[in-house]
């Protein structure tokens, strides 16, 4: 079975439902024939990398609401992730730019290390605040999982891998994908947003029986 997933590693409720499919894919008998493959979404293609801009700051602003709205709208969302073990540490994360890092896990998927760097892009945004748009810490989060330092090095200073992202965004687009994550099974079955590890579970069963 293959699970195709559209994420933006700047979207909070991407890596809430990247932990609650993974809650319904350990609970699923027929777990170890089951392919993923991440793709890329932007949110926001035009976000600007603004170091030192408070995210709720950015927010408020990108809304048109008060500082207050934007500090309790984080507060709900840490308290969603962390209801799934997950910390969300928002006074400290950079608002950035998130085409490079997409780059990033194109390189990572043609090495059969997409989940993994999901994983570490997502940490890095959402726990650690570092800045997903700068190139030398992209260098070491793709380090970390086993790329080679060069080809990230190459690839950060070339175009490479721009139509890869493009190709996800336009099949996105060409499905009708206005929000992420979603996730699309044996592209018969599709499920929208952060679900609870039962849909997700479900979704499998009647995907994996139709077959």
């Amino acid at each position: 079975m293959k699970v195709d997933i559209w994420s933006d590693v700047r979207c909070p409720f991407c890596y809430i439902g990247k932990r609650k499919f993974e809650a319904a894919l350990a609970q699923f008998e027929h777990k170890d024939k089951v392919e993923v493959e991440w793709h890329s979404f932007e949110l926001d293609p035009n976000a600007e990398t603004m170091p030192g801009v408070s995210p709720y700051d950015y927010l408020a602003k990108r809304y048109g609401k008060s500082r207050e709205w934007a500090v309790e709208t984080h507060q709900q969302v840490a308290q969603t992730a962390a209801a799934v073990g997950l910390k969300f540490n928002f006074d400290i994360s950079v608002v950035a730019n998130s085409f490079d890092a997409h780059r990033l896990i194109q390189l990572a998927k043609s090495n059969d290390l997409g989940d993994e760097v999901e994983e570490q892009l997502f940490v890095a945004y959402f726990t650690s605040g570092k800045d997903i748009s700068n190139h030398q810490t992209l260098v070491e989060i793709g380090t970390g999982i086993g790329l080679n330092k060069l080809s990230i090095e190459t690839m950060l200073s070339s175009d490479e891998f721009t139509d890869e992202v493009r190709y996800d965004e336009q099949m996105a687009q060409n499905i009708g994908i206005q929000g992420v994550p979603f996730f699309i099974f044996n592209q018969k079955l599709a499920v929208s947003g952060a679900q609870p590890p039962e849909t997700f579970l479900g979704a499998m069963k009647q995907v994996w029986e139709s077959q």
